[in-house]
């Protein structure tokens, strides 16, 4: 603080630590070089040797840990770890935890990095974890009934993490679905590969076009901030497909007793007609007695002689 002019209630331990201080107030720096540039930044609280070396105007900004922070002039971030945020500029509101994180981050703002060096400029994101290190992922405390099997995760509109609840307590005008299914009669499956940039693997997918699905029946597609055809509601489809499915089996069983009845009929009629066929063998036979007798019973022929 050898610099410092009209600073107020600023506290400076380590070589350098706020060298170059003249009117920023409320600041702490601990550790060698520990805001050492800053000149009019405020509320800024610097723990590690170099932290936010190199801010001079930025104000309300956390950084523990060597080098975290060094070459910011951004306002209302925080780092802690190793070099965390070591190279952002001018980003604001920025998160990271950990070794390197968010290292890579320059002039984003609203970041939040954690285990992860984070993207050059990008902004608004969350970052966690490190591709190829972190395999598996845990997370406590999610929004409705997680059972053993899993059930799907889903984010709301209010960015609430949660999961499918499909218990009646939670559901109004509850109503059979009848025709409504229909409409996936009309979809086209295709297949695709994702952009490069959002699968660089290339990997074969089997789906449906959102934009063509949204011309059959817009409830079936999740519209982004724009209003554009974002992504299927493919659990839906996966419920209309069921009803389809059941439909077309009730028509089937239904199909089936006919058949089975008329198989009854059949064989009912069959039998009749056997009947029928063993009282005509029956009274052909007794036809048959009756012919013979009669003809036993007939008088020989007689020869009578005329006497001239």
């Amino acid at each position: 603080m050898l610099n410092n002019t009209t600073g107020l209630e600023n506290t400076a331990i380590g070589h350098a630590a706020l060298y170059f201080n003249t009117t920023g107030s409320v600041n702490t720096a601990v550790g060698a070089n520990a805001l050492q540039d800053n000149t009019t930044g405020n509320g800024n609280t610097a723990t590690g040797d170099s932290a936010l070396l190199e801010n001079t105007t930025g104000t309300d900004n956390t950084a523990i840990g060597i080098g975290t922070l060094s070459n910011s002039n951004g306002n209302r971030n925080t780092a802690i770890g190793f070099d965390a945020l070591g190279n952002n500029t001018t980003g604001n509101s920025n998160i990271a935890l950990g070794y390197g994180a968010g290292v890579s981050l320059t002039t984003g703002s609203n970041n939040i990095d954690i285990g992860n060096i984070g993207q050059p400029g990008e902004s608004n994101s969350i970052r966690i974890g490190k591709i190829g290190t972190q395999t598996n992922t845990h997370i406590a405390g999610i929004s409705g009934a997680t059972v053993p099997t899993g059930v799907a995760v889903i984010v709301d509109s209010s960015g609430h993490l949660g999961t499918i609840t499909s218990s009646a307590r939670f559901k109004d005008e509850i109503k059979p679905m009848d025709k409504a299914s229909e409409v996936i009669l009309a979809l086209k499956p295709v297949t695709f590969r994702y952009k490069k940039e959002l699968d660089p693997n290339g990997i074969p997918q089997f789906g449906l076009v959102a934009e063509e699905v949204e011309k059959m029946d817009p409830d079936l597609v999740v519209a982004d901030k724009q209003g554009k055809p974002y992504t299927v509601r493919y659990e839906a489809v996966n419920a209309m497909l069921l009803n389809e499915f059941l439909k077309e089996h009730k028509a089937f069983l239904k199909e089936q007793r006919k058949v089975e009845e008329q198989r009854a009929m059949i064989a009912q009629q069959q039998k009749q007609i056997e009947a029928l066929k063993a009282q005509l063998k029956e009274q052909a036979v007794l036809i048959q007695k009756v012919s013979d007798t009669v003809g036993i019973n007939k008088p020989a022929p007689q020869i009578v002689r005329n006497n001239q």
